[in-house]
């Protein structure tokens, strides 16, 4: 087992809706508060399981001759996965944290537009990947190799078999993973969910926790965005909210050029749907794709393939510490005395569930403050100012 680095890549252009991070940044800052991990005690939070295995994918890796590669074992299988997902699950457990994993199903029609994308950027990057390692240049090398990442089914059936003999509950969903956290959430089967993806706020999540499943090095603060607050401080319904994301831009649509976050919100508050707003679009100024589906992504949005959470059996148990060893010493190679001292941080971490969630003993949390836009030609260049709730 070779020695993981994690690196801190530069930022990853995420899935989900385009601006809308910023958006409400801008105009509902009531909604977003910084947190600790340590804030969360006490919490069931449902984490988006393929989100976090693409970014330990990224950033948990070794040194090689050739640049900074994958973290394999000695027989050369991929263990960045298993390693990642291992360590931060067992943070989360001595922060008191509750974690449930969930898995994505089978992705909805809609989304092949953005799927192909995706793989037309691939073959892409396989192009200037082949010329990077022809020029030597190990700083390409992996700047391409990252963009190459993507989570296979074997490596989510590893997490999954790891995530079981910890004791750590999971949840295979019938589609996207974020729709099911988001009904989870709705449902207060969970606190919240915990993704870097946007669009589980348009799945109608209450609390979105963005940055949970970074690595302790890195010092940004966890942001929850919390979507009742949003909507109030928009002064529009979900309904509302949901056509400016589709708007914004999504992966179930193409949107109609020309029209940004700022703009989307704008005409919404106007004319309250997309209907009535591509009534009276000006069609000198902007184009409507024929390829323009907001019907279809809005329905999705309302009614998602998800499984009913109150019929999950949610169990956090002790762990298989025998089949643990078994599974990630004897099958994959990793270091025994390494994981007979995550087991001990497990055992001590469930030794200390016991105790109750203080709210006050942690303190409250810091409300993200900025100041008010001014008419919304642009994006608003200014700082955030910090305040305490």
């Amino acid at each position: 087992e070779k020695e993981a680095v994690f690196l801190f890549p530069p930022p990853i252009v995420l899935m989900g809706i385009k601006g809308l991070a910023k958006l409400i940044a801008d105009n509902a800052t009531s909604a977003l508060t910084e947190h600790q991990i340590k804030n969360y005690f006490g919490r069931k939070i449902a984490i988006d399981a393929s989100m976090s295995l693409y970014q330990f994918l990224i950033a948990v890796r070794a040194d090689g001759p050739s640049g900074y590669g994958q973290l394999t074992n000695e027989a050369g299988e991929v263990t960045s996965h298993l390693s990642g997902m291992f360590y931060r699950t067992i943070r989360l457990l001595e922060n008191g944290i509750k974690p449930v994993y969930v898995f994505d199903g089978k992705p909805p029609m809609l989304k092949s537009h953005e799927l192909d994308k995706r793989k037309l950027k691939r073959a892409e990057a396989e192009v200037e990947l082949k010329k990077a390692k022809e020029d030597a240049d190990k700083m390409e090398i992996d700047k391409y190799e990252r963009r190459l990442v993507r989570v296979t089914s074997d490596q989510c059936n590893d997490v999954k078999k790891l995530l079981t003999l910890m004791g750590v509950p999971i949840v295979n969903a019938p589609g996207e993973a974020e729709a099911q956290c988001a009904e989870m959430t709705k449902s207060d089967v969970v606190y919240g969910t915990a993704t870097e993806d946007m669009d589980a706020l348009t799945f109608g999540t209450t609390r979105l926790i963005r940055h949970l499943m970074q690595s302790a090095q890195k010092k940004d603060p966890i942001v929850e965005y919390n979507l009742p607050i949003a909507l109030a401080e928009l002064k529009i319904t979900m309904a509302q909210f949901r056509d400016i994301c589709i708007l914004c831009g999504c992966d179930y649509t193409t949107s109609i050029r020309g029209i940004g976050q700022h703009r989307a919100y704008a005409l919404i508050q106007k004319h309250k749907t997309i209907e009535k707003l591509l009534e009276q679009l000006d069609t000198k100024k902007y184009t409507i794709p024929e390829d323009f589906l907001f019907i279809e992504a809005r329905a999705l949005f309302e009614e998602p393939d998800v499984l009913d959470s109150k019929e999950l059996k949610l169990e956090w148990t002790a762990p298989d510490e025998e089949g643990l060893i078994e599974y990630m010493v004897a099958e994959k190679a990793f270091n025994l005395e390494r994981i007979q001292n995550g087991l001990a941080r497990i055992k001590k971490a469930r030794g200390q569930g016991t105790q109750m969630r203080m709210e006050s003993f942690f303190g409250a949390a810091t409300i993200i403050k900025r100041k008010k836009k001014t008419p919304p030609k642009g994006s608003s260049k200014k700082k955030a100012k910090k305040g305490k709730r």
